[in-house]
C-alpha cells in the first residue's frame, strides 16, 4: 500500500498530475499504513482495496481539472442544503431515499459521487453507461458477499452518503467502514475536516454545473462528528437529527461493520468492533450535544425514527413544515409511491445481536440512559430494519 504507486496509478489513468489541496495526502498515507499495520486483509483484501484508493485519487483528479479549465463552477452556489447528520443507522438512508422523490430536491447519487466528471446532464441522471457501470461494482461487491444488500442496499442510482466523496478527501468514516483501523479513525477525528468538506463542496459545485439542480439533500453520520466543519462550509444548511434506541444503534453498526471488514479480512476483528463503534455513538452524541451548546444560531431539527416508521409520509411533512421547505410538484404522492414500490425488508432480514460482540443489552441501555431520556427515545426490538 504505497501512496506514491497509488498516485502513479491515477496519473497513468486519467494523464493528470494535480490532487489539488495537499491535506488529502497525510490521510492517504495513514490510511496505507493503517492498512498494512492494522487491518489484517485476507488475499481479497490485498488485492481489492488498492484500486478502490486508485479509484477516489482517479475522481480527484479528473475534479480538480474540470474546475480548473471551467473556473466558472467554484462560483457555483450550494443554497441552503437539506443535510441529514446522523445517527448513524437511525433510519437515514429511508429519509434520504423519501426526500429523493421530491422533484424539487436534489440528492448526491451513488455513482455520481465516484464518477464525477463529466457532470451529469439532466437527461442521464438514472441512466446511461456510467450509470450501468457503477451498478457493475454494486453487484460484485454483492456477490462477493450477499449479506451486505440486506444490511445496507444500495443501487448506483440511489441516493448515497457524502462519505462517498470525502473519502477522496481521505477524511472519512468510510474508510473505517471497510477495514478495522484504529489509527487512521483516531487521526481524521482529532483533525478538523476542513479539507474534505472544501472538496465536499467542489464535487457538489461540480455535479450541479451541467443542469442537474434542485434543493440539495445530503445525509451521513460523518457529520455529526464534524458540525463545526460542515457548517463553515455550508451555513446555510439545514440539519436533520434522527434519533433511534441505542441498542438498536449499537447492533445494527456493530454488525453492518463485521460483515463489510469481513469481505476484506479473515480475522475476529469483533472486540475492536464493540469497542470503536460504540464509543462512535457515544462520541457523536457528545459532540452535537457541545456543538448545540456553542452554536445555537444553527439550530439542529430533532426527529424520532419510530414516528418516520409508523407513519413515513407524515414525519417527511412535518420535517417540511419545519424547516420551511416547499415541496415540489407531487411530492408526498412520489414518496409514498416509492414506499409501495420498495416494501419493507425487500433485500432480506437483517438481525443481529449486542451479544454476539461482547456487550450486554443492560450494558447499552446504561451507557446512554441520558441521552435516551433527554429525547425521549422508544425501545425497540433489536430486529427492525436500519439504515
Amino acid at each position: 500500500m504505497n501512496p506514491d504507486d497509488l498516485e502513479a496509478q491515477a496519473t497513468a489513468q486519467t494523464g493528470l498530475t494535480d490532487f489539488g489541496d495537499p491535506s488529502y495526502r497525510e490521510g492517504l498515507e495513514r490510511y496505507c499504513d493503517a492498512l498494512d499495520h492494522e487491518a489484517q486483509l485476507n488475499d481479497l483484501g490485498v488485492v481489492a482495496l488498492p484500486p478502490s484508493l486508485v479509484a477516489a485519487l482517479t475522481n480527484r483528479l479528473k475534479v480538480v481539472d474540470h474546475v480548473a479549465r471551467h473556473p466558472a463552477v467554484a462560483e457555483e452556489r450550494i443554497e441552503a442544503p437539506v443535510v441529514v447528520v446522523g445517527m448513524f443507522r437511525a433510519g437515514t438512508t429511508f429519509l434520504s431515499q423519501l426526500l429523493d422523490a421530491d422533484p424539487g430536491n436534489r440528492a448526491l447519487l451513488a455513482w455520481e459521487s465516484q464518477d464525477s466528471v463529466p457532470p451529469p446532464e439532466p437527461g442521464e441522471r438514472r441512466s446511461g453507461p456510467r450509470v450501468d457501470a457503477a451498478q457493475g461494482g454494486v453487484d460484485m461487491l454483492e456477490m462477493l458477499n450477499p449479506a451486505i444488500s440486506a444490511i445496507h442496499h444500495e443501487a448506483a442510482s440511489d441516493p448515497t452518503e457524502c462519505i462517498a466523496v470525502m473519502g477522496q478527501a481521505f477524511q472519512s468514516i468510510s474508510w473505517e467502514a471497510i477495514a478495522n483501523v484504529p489509527s487512521y479513525g483516531a487521526w481524521w477525528r482529532a483533525g478538523d475536516n476542513r479539507g474534505a468538506y472544501d472538496y465536499h463542496r467542489l464535487v457538489l459545485q461540480t455535479l450541479q454545473s451541467a443542469g442537474v439542480r434542485g434543493r440539495w439533500t445530503l445525509k451521513s453520520p460523518h457529520h455529526a462528528l464534524a458540525l463545526d466543519a460542515l457548517v463553515d462550509t455550508y451555513p446555510d444548511a439545514r440539519l436533520v437529527l434522527l434519533h433511534r434506541d441505542p441498542v438498536t444503534l449499537t447492533g445494527s453498526v456493530c454488525s453492518l461493520i463485521n460483515v463489510m471488514s469481513s469481505t476484506f479480512s479473515d480475522a475476529d476483528h469483533r472486540p475492536y468492533i464493540a469497542e470503536h463503534w460504540s464509543d462512535t455513538l457515544a462520541e457523536s452524541i457528545d459532540r452535537i450535544e457541545d456543538f448545540r451548546a456553542r452554536r445555537p444560531e444553527h439550530p439542529i431539527l430533532d426527529v424520532h425514527y419510530a414516528d418516520l416508521a409508523r407513519d413515513p409520509v407524515d414525519t417527511v411533512r412535518g420535517v417540511y413544515d419545519a424547516l420551511g421547505l416547499e415541496a415540489g410538484d407531487g411530492a408526498f404522492e412520489a414518496m409514498a409511491d416509492h414506499l409501495a414500490a420498495h416494501p419493507r425488508g425487500e433485500f432480506g432480514g437483517h438481525r443481529y445481536d449486542v451479544t454476539e460482540f461482547g456487550l450486554s443489552e443492560g450494558t447499552v441501555r446504561e451507557r446512554f440512559q441520558e441521552y435516551v431520556e433527554r429525547y425521549g427515545v422508544e425501545a425497540e426490538h433489536l430486529d427492525a430494519p436500519t439504515g
